[in-house]
């Protein structure tokens, strides 16, 4: 922590790609149940991709990290989507708007990487690349600080976190004490007889989840508006406690009809929609219940605070996608955020497990489906990299391409 009277500023950004562990398998993989599932998606109507996310590629970018070293020699990381364009944009664009800066200036920083990248990208991988470096930036800032993130972004909302689990066993999750479980729809509108295949899978869902027991359901991008009424309708008695990412995150007007034919249903989206711009028709038209952005997709945790104030004012709840130390930071300083998801990251799915398997020492994890504020007190984010980690510097990589193209 500095005891300059100046505050310090950004002397150094470093990227990194993570080498892969030669001593794990595929199937030692986190969630490696939830990538070679049969799951309805977009790209189902293909037979050569419908069996597994994985077959189309849903993760072929990997993961790269961002290191924001400060003047006084304190250090920001953070860890996300995007890999080797990460990298390279990281270092070759985003770099610019950092070097020197004060990272206090958290608006300031956002807004430049943001005006300085439309002309090749709004959302998708440029706003993931934006937010991996914007939660370093956080983080940074905490550790200067002394404080966690959350006690800078508003400071705490509530007692606990209550988690819901997203997995392929109720019984599981509600053994495990969490609020609800959410499941994925497995067959999509092309197959055949999917109709009652779907319901059947969700009533045996039901069924081992017990009623009262919440349990939501993911169609992940898959469906179209005639498909869902026929599927939501036969599942009425199944008694389903939101829809979520029923259409493709496009086709706003088509929550607007859903809304209209069944007011009674509580949907939610949000996932794979970027920036404040893009749930703006969404939450001021009402078309949703549940508002689910990614923190390390949508913008960081600059733009999710901006996301979530909107959502405020029309009384909708953030319950943001995906297991992520991160989002505990967010939900704890959050009123609107009720819950919190964490996936059963366990190769096998039955048991919730951080999303980068052992990257990080002890990372903080539900007990009996409660996140306690007093697991995530440490400055900053609070995470610390485990010691067999073998981070590969992106400058070493870059380098074939800098001697002919860069600098």
């Amino acid at each position: 922590m500095s005891t300059s009277t100046e505050h310090p500023r950004i002397a150094t950004v470093r990227t990194f790609l993570v080498a892969p562990d030669p001593n794990k398998s595929d199937a030692d993989r986190p969630g490696y149940w939830l990538y070679n599932q049969e799951i309805s998606n977009p790209m189902s109507k293909y037979a050569k991709y419908k069996d597994n996310r994985d077959s189309w590629g849903v993760d072929v970018l990997k993961t790269f990290c961002v290191e924001i070293e400060a003047s006084d020699g304190t250090v920001g990381f953070a860890i996300g989507h995007g890999g080797f364009v990460g990298c390279f944009l990281t270092e070759e664009h985003f770099k610019r708007f950092l070097i020197d800066a004060d990272p206090r200036d958290t608006n300031m920083i956002w807004d430049q990487m943001y005006r300085g990248s439309q002309h090749y990208g709004r959302r998708g991988i440029t706003m993931m690349i934006i937010s991996v470096i914007d939660l370093a930036l956080w983080d940074l800032l905490g550790k200067i600080r002394g404080e966690p993130v959350y006690k800078l972004i508003g400071g705490q909302t509530k007692e606990h976190l209550i988690a819901y689990c997203t997995g392929p066993n109720p019984d599981l999750a509600k053994q495990q004490g969490y609020w609800g479980n959410k499941v994925p729809l497995p067959y999509s509108p092309t197959e055949p007889d999917s109709l009652q295949k779907n319901y059947d899978v969700l009533a045996n869902h039901r069924k081992k989840g017990g009623r009262g027991f919440p349990i939501m359901v993911d169609c992940y991008m898959s469906l179209n508006i005639s498909y869902a009424i026929k599927l939501i309708t036969k599942c009425a008695d199944l008694e389903i406690e939101w829809w979520e990412e029923v259409l493709s995150p496009d086709d706003t007007e088509g929550y607007v009809l859903l809304k209209q034919a069944l007011p009674q249903i509580r949907w939610a989206t949000g996932e794979h929609e970027y920036t404040r711009y893009g749930f703006r028709k969404l939450v001021e038209g009402r078309l949703l219940d549940v508002l689910q952005p990614d923190i390390q997709w949508c913008g960081g945790l600059t733009e999710l605070l901006r996301i979530s104030t909107h959502a405020a004012a029309y009384d909708v709840d953030v319950i943001p996608h995906g297991t992520s130390h991160y989002t505990v930071h967010f939900c704890m300083s959050q009123p609107n955020s009720s819950l919190i998801e964490y996936v059963a990251y366990s190769p096998d799915g039955k048991s919730v497990g951080p999303v980068y398997g052992d990257f990080f020492v002890k990372e903080p994890l539900p007990t009996d489906g409660i996140v306690k504020s007093e697991e995530f007190n440490k400055p900053g984010f609070g995470l610390e990299i485990s010691p067999h980690v073998k981070l590969l510097p992106a400058r070493d990589f870059l380098k074939p391409y800098l001697d002919v193209f860069g600098k």
